[in-house]
């Protein structure tokens, strides 16, 4: 089993000396926190050659020109630029 050294997880885990049989391997238990998450599930529809395609065309190519992308030294830098593009979006 793989765990991240700064995960909440791994220093989390029960190595079950007692539950080991003939063979010299010893299970092991890990507890992971699952958070209730939202996903949306609604589709939103622009119909295709109207005003309002026109319009939220005219708003993502603001978006995308408004993007600092000179600087992206680390995955880190494009993921942040990645994020600020989609909760742009959303507000789109």
């Amino acid at each position: 089993m793989f765990l991240q050294p700064n995960s909440d997880e791994f220093d989390n885990y029960i190595i079950h000396l007692d539950w080991r049989l003939s063979s010299d391997h010893a299970p092991l238990t890990v507890k992971i926190l699952i958070l209730k998450e939202y996903i949306q599930t609604k589709k939103w529809k622009i119909v295709k050659n109207s005003k309002e395609e026109i319009k939220f065309i005219a708003n993502v190519i603001k978006l995308v020109k408004r993007l600092d992308t000179n600087y992206i030294s680390s995955r880190e830098d494009l993921e942040n630029i990645a994020q600020e593009y989609t909760y742009s979006t959303d507000d789109i």
